[in-house]
């Protein structure tokens, strides 16, 4: 009753519609007709298995969710698909293989426009998962990358410094950037000062950063972390937007804090908040807010060297 309701509501209205967003399979008929609004702007589909979908011509859409739940191939929506505008693109998916989902994504639009337009990429999935992230260098122009997978089980995140170096060399208008689950506690692999350096350096827009890190990184002198010494004290990365941190779990020693925070306040000195769970990051906040305060009140009587 449901879907034949959702359908007919669609098909009374398709001449103006611009917005679909229903959480509930179509009829049909109503597919074709969904895949051919010549006005519609933002579309949430949800697909049934081994749903048959028509050609895809929505030349002025921006904005596409997706959600699916099964194994078959959930990236067929692209094939063929015009796809003009499209600005963003969500992915919910209860799928136990995902697999390699971001190579076969990169392979089904690398011939298309949405592989210029694009600037959002989400997906969202509950199972652990261990992603090729390079297959997506080629979407130079996104400034939103999220990717949610479980670490359930143990932890699951491959991202290391590589990963993030390489995001941000190839996506230097990123503002959000979140891969994998809340950091846990266990982090087998797990970027350094090193790639948050980079991210600071490459991305000077980002403004939320959730990936798994080593907070003990974090304790070394950053000369000793690979950066040239007297680097970054003149540079301070005052170009980095930062406010946001999600460490999750991750713990901090109390007797690293001050170090950590003056590390931080270095690479990001325009952090506000902190999602944690420790309750000892609060106290990073408040040490990064001091020390930012006086580094300005320094600037004031001496101008910044160039590197």
């Amino acid at each position: 009753m449901v879907i034949a309701a959702v359908s007919k509501i669609l098909l009374a209205s398709s001449r103006t519609l611009r917005c679909f967003s229903v959480d509930s399979p179509l009829t049909e008929e109503a597919r074709q007709v969904v895949c051919r609004l010549p006005n519609l702007r933002d579309l949430w589909m949800v697909i049934e298995k081994d749903t048959q979908l028509p050609l895809v011509t929505l030349p002025n859409l921006t904005d596409l969710t997706i959600k699916y739940d099964h194994d078959s191939d959930w990236l067929r929506v692209f094939y063929g698909a015009t796809f003009g505008k499209l600005a963003a693109v969500t992915f919910y998916c209860e799928s136990e293989q995902i697999g390699g989902f971001l190579e076969a994504f990169r392979r089904v639009t690398l011939e298309r426009s949405a592989r210029n337009t694009l600037s959002t990429f989400r997906l969202y999935t509950s199972c652990s998962w261990n992603p090729n992230y390079s297959s997506l260098l080629q979407f130079t122009q996104l400034t939103i990358l999220v990717i949610q997978s479980s670490c359930r089980g143990g932890c699951s995140s491959t991202v290391d410094d590589d990963v993030v170096t390489n995001l941000a060399q190839a996506m230097p208008r990123l503002r959000t950037l979140e891969l994998g689950d809340p950091p846990c506690r266990e982090i087998r692999t797990g970027v350094t000062v090193k790639g948050l350096v980079a991210l600071a350096n490459h991305c000077p827009n980002l403004c939320n950063l959730r990936v798994h890190f080593h907070v003990a990184s974090l304790h070394i002198p950053l000369e000793a972390s690979g950066m040239a010494s007297g680097t970054v004290p003149t540079v301070l990365w005052r170009g980095c937007a930062l406010t946001n941190l999600k460490v999750g779990e991750i713990p901090i020693p109390e007797e690293t804090m001050s170090t950590v925070a003056l590390t931080l306040s270095i690479i990001f000195p325009n952090i506000k908040e902190i999602d944690c769970v420790d309750d000892n990051w609060e106290e990073i906040v408040d040490a990064i807010c001091i020390t930012r305060e006086i580094i300005d009140s320094q600037s004031k009587d001496r101008p910044l060297s160039t590197p």
